[in-house]
């Protein structure tokens, strides 16, 4: 690939395109607003004009409800070899190109699983998608020359492909991010309305549940209304759960009564099924997504943790990046999952020291891999 338009300079397409001109690839750039364009093009993501001839690939970098559109017009103008998209939605714009884009075959819909709560091309990064899961739906007319092109996009952009039919991608995120980003506005919605001395108390883990919330809400609308019948099949679970979990805290609100019992085993099911359900997510534990884990042997000794923890400060691990066993014999298993170039600082710095430091290998968390459609 030589060529290539980015119609939409916001965060995704600018990256896109910062990603790929670092690879040589001459990069044109079109958005509806000039000031986007001419930021991008600053930034060095592409040229602020059109092309002469028809580009190798148009990536369409616009929400889920226009993506249909500007399909249509950028095929009429015959702009490109073939098309593809980063929208967050792929059943309804793959139905719209199959009815009503002039040349369906040239396009393949994708959606890149990377993204920042920040907006704009001046939050977009060219190592936005290293190693970052990017799902392909080709549909049953997308051709072999069009999903090649996608995937070298995707390899470009130093991305890991997946293939997925556009339903099963949409059901799929309305549960890892759709839903998440409302529970996330939700649960911020709170702070602008609960009791006094809430910015004193609130911790991290208020500003990681809330984090998505800063999102653009006008981009988050149209995605949502986009993938709408999922994300509400996802909100009726939600409410059959909290319909549940709301009596069970009323009943241990109370001092006395004999709903306190079922309410603390319904409280105690549902923080259960949390951590159950959050092992499934890779790098959920320690070295699952892939980072060196470095095991030390640690004395079971009053303050030799702290001691442990102090020597590896200097390396910028902290007790967040460990994991402690204590088996049935005397002594503690302490595994820092630390990138490969710390990992190594680490364990010299440790031998050093006098502790016992050996490296593994933390085997990668299986990613889906590319495959046929289904």
């Amino acid at each position: 690939m030589r060529t290539m338009t980015v119609i939409g300079a916001g965060l995704i397409g600018t990256s896109v395109a910062l990603a790929v001109s670092r690879a040589g690839v001459t990069v044109h750039l079109a958005d509806r607003d000039p000031a986007a364009v001419r930021v991008a093009a600053a930034l060095g993501a592409g040229h602020a004009r059109g092309p002469a001839a028809p580009v190798d690939l148009a990536v369409l970098a616009v929400p889920p409800s226009q993506v249909a559109a500007v399909l249509a017009d950028a095929q009429e103008r015959g702009i490109a070899r073939a098309y593809t998209d980063v929208a967050s939605v792929k059943a309804g714009p793959e139905q719209a190109a199959l009815h009503h884009a002039p040349d369906p075959a040239r396009y393949v819909g994708g959606h890149p699983l990377a993204g920042r709560e920040r907006s704009g091309p001046l939050a977009a990064r060219a190592e936005l998608f290293h190693d970052r899961n990017w799902v392909l739906t080709p549909s049953r007319l997308t051709s072999d020359a069009a999903f090649e092109r996608a995937l070298e996009l995707v390899a470009l952009c130093g991305a890991v492909p997946v293939v997925m039919r556009s339903r099963d991608h949409d059901a799929a995120v309305a549960v890892t991010s759709h839903v998440p980003h409302l529970l996330a506005s939700l649960m911020a919605a709170r702070l602008g309305e609960g009791p006094a001395g809430l910015d004193r108390v609130a911790g991290q883990g208020l500003r990681d549940a809330t984090r998505v919330a800063g999102g653009d809400s006008r981009l988050w609308s149209d995605i949502l209304q986009a993938n709408a019948g999922a994300v509400a099949d996802v909100l009726r679970e939600l409410h059959t759960d909290l319909s549940r979990l709301v009596p069970a805290v009323d009943a241990l609100a109370r001092s006395g009564g004999p709903d306190r019992e079922l309410g603390m085993r319904t409280l105690v099911d549902l923080l259960d099924r949390g951590v159950s359900g959050r092992a499934r997510l890779p790098g959920a534990a320690p070295g699952g997504d892939g980072r060196h884990t470095v095991r030390v042997a640690v004395d079971d000794r009053p303050g030799e943790l702290a001691r442990l923890f102090a020597a590896v400060a200097g390396l910028g691990v902290t007790a967040e990046d460990a994991a402690v066993n204590a088996p049935a014999e005397a002594g503690l298993t302490v595994r820092f999952a630390v990138p490969q170039p710390t990992a190594d600082r680490l364990v010299a710095a440790l031998a050093a020291g006098g502790w016992d430091a050996v490296p593994e290998w933390a085997a990668h968390t299986p990613r889906a891999p590319v495959g046929p459609v289904g």
